[in-house]
């Protein structure tokens, strides 16, 4: 019997162990390394990307082999420096293309902002997730973007900075997506917003996932 309770208590604790983040690293970077062996259609300038990709999978192609994940970006994009930070921009979808790398936000940007320019009848959309608030290197971390589009009248989930290159769906609704999204990240979602902008919302058009809405 005290062996069955040690081994109990072991389990638990290694569980509990896998989803502690370590001081240096941000949730939302992505789970495994860019994959640089990807095949994506090339362009000399966002400009020219413009001109030759022409759906979601093109898009995340290029996410797929050139994003990086910029973690003193993410702090300083922290709630907790926010505040200070009020000017900090985020990067316009021809920045983000030069550089390569950023945050969650700013690759949600390019997903939706490139994806109106080159086919607006998907309907990109942003799709904001606050999470149950975790601290990383004294840092408060809740607010997680991912960008959406329509297809033959479900819902799609891309430019998502956990897993670049990633298009998950079709789903028939955000709703839907979001309780596979709680398991897969192993955190609490508290609330999720389908949204045009990633500037501010208004608290009333927040969609709280309350425990009716799970199987």
């Amino acid at each position: 019997m005290f062996k069955c309770l040690l081994l109990l208590i072991l389990f638990f604790l290694t569980s509990f162990a896998g989803r502690v983040h370590p001081a240096d690293s941000a949730p939302d970077a992505p789970e495994s390394p860019r994959d640089t062996t990807a095949v994506f259609k090339a362009a000399d300038s966002y400009e020219h990307a413009l001109q030759i990709w022409k759906t979601p999978e093109d898009i995340s192609a290029w996410i797929s082999a050139n994003f990086s994940y910029d973690t003193d970006r993410a702090m300083r994009l922290s709630e907790t420096q926010r505040a200070k930070n009020k000017d900090f921009p985020i990067y316009t979808p021809s920045q983000f293309f030069a550089t390569k790398g950023g945050v969650c936000v700013d690759l949600s940007r390019f997903g939706v902002e490139t994806l109106k320019s080159i086919d607006p009848k998907s309907d990109p959309k942003y799709l904001m997730i606050e999470f149950a608030p975790m601290q990383v290197a004294g840092n408060m971390l809740r607010l997680h973007w991912l960008a959406s589009f329509r297809r033959e009248g479900k819902i799609c989930f891309f430019a998502d900075s956990k897993r670049p290159g990633h298009i998950a769906g079709p789903y028939k609704d955000a709703a839907e997506f979001i309780r596979d999204y709680e398991q897969y990240r192993g955190r609490k979602i508290l609330v999720f917003r389908e949204v045009e902008s990633y500037k501010k919302q208004q608290r009333t058009q927040a969609r709280k996932l309350r425990t009716s809405e799970k199987p």
